[in-house]
């Protein structure tokens, strides 16, 4: 037998476990390897918790004093300096109700904006579906959240208890929603500042200043109802203005609760999700050759 032969047989009782092609559809999420890959994202979930405190003294305390800190510089400057209104709010409780809303959509927005860019070695080397990565920072995103969550919720009992009237109400069941919906929002915009950033890198340093901006285009250190009538349809547009003020609403009586403005930042997900599945698995076909 020639060696021809032996090779073309040998190949023939070969089968392989995974056949990566390129023929994929641009909007197919691949559901079935994610499941099976579970167990690698679990894994990069406890890698990105405890990589940023493994080093530091006070580790995951640290989850913690980050909005306490920025609470209390939020009551400083804008409640006390600026003036600014907070709905007859306490100031604490009005600041923590944004800082946390705020603070999962930019975490997971700039964490999910920098895959390609911060795992391209990892990529060339091994594989895994890609769209994991970008999940799992979401995922972590939401861990940290829930940690500043309790701390909210810590500082409304608190408030609760001294005797402060605070108007909790059944949109509370909703509050779910709200997360979810500022999860798949920074997800599908980090998604799509990731792929992008493969070729200009410029965005890079766009999408940092973008989001900086972008908060004080959300009511988060003051309330929509303070806002002047000929910006608010500005402040409007944005999707997580509702979600910001849905949340203070149900927790605190105070904000805005529309479901028509609910409805209006789920389409602008669901197409930012779409839009970023799109590019994203475009570009990961080709970004080893450009990253």
């Amino acid at each position: 037998m020639s060696n021809r032969q032996h090779t073309t047989e040998t190949m023939e009782e070969e089968k392989w476990d995974i056949t990566l092609t390129s023929k994929e559809s641009f909007l197919s999420i691949p559901w079935r390897e994610m499941f099976r890959y579970r167990d690698l994202l679990l894994m990069f979930v406890k890698r990105d918790v405890i990589i940023i405190y493994k080093q530091t003294i006070l580790g995951p305390i640290w989850f913690f004093i980050q909005p306490i800190l920025t609470t209390i510089v939020y009551i400083v400057v804008f409640g006390g300096i600026a003036g600014l209104s907070t709905d007859k709010v306490p100031k604490a409780l009005f600041y923590s109700a944004g800082i946390v809303m705020w603070n999962y959509f930019s975490e997971s927005l700039m964490l999910t904006s920098k895959t390609f860019l911060e795992n391209a070695n990892l990529f060339g080397k091994v594989y895994f579906p890609r769209i994991l990565m970008p999940v799992s920072k979401m995922t972590s995103g939401f861990l940290k959240f829930l940690v500043q969550f309790l701390f909210f919720i810590l500082v409304l009992i608190f408030y609760v208890v001294t005797g402060t009237e605070v108007h909790m109400n059944y949109h509370i069941l909703f509050v779910p929603l709200l997360v979810a919906l500022l999860a798949v929002l920074g997800l599908g915009i980090g998604v799509i500042f990731t792929s992008l950033t493969t070729k200009y890198r410029d965005l890079t340093f766009l999408i940092q200043f973008g989001v900086s901006l972008a908060m004080y285009a959300t009511p988060v250190i003051y309330p929509l109802s303070s806002v002047p009538e000929k910006y608010r349809s500005y402040i409007l547009l944005n999707p997580v203005t509702y979600l910001v003020e849905g949340f203070r609403y149900a927790f605190l009586g105070a904000g805005m609760w529309s479901w028509s403005g609910i409805g209006y930042a789920a389409a602008v997900a669901s197409v930012v999700l779409v839009c970023g599945v799109l590019i994203f698995n475009k570009v990961e076909k080709t970004f080893m050759d450009t990253v």
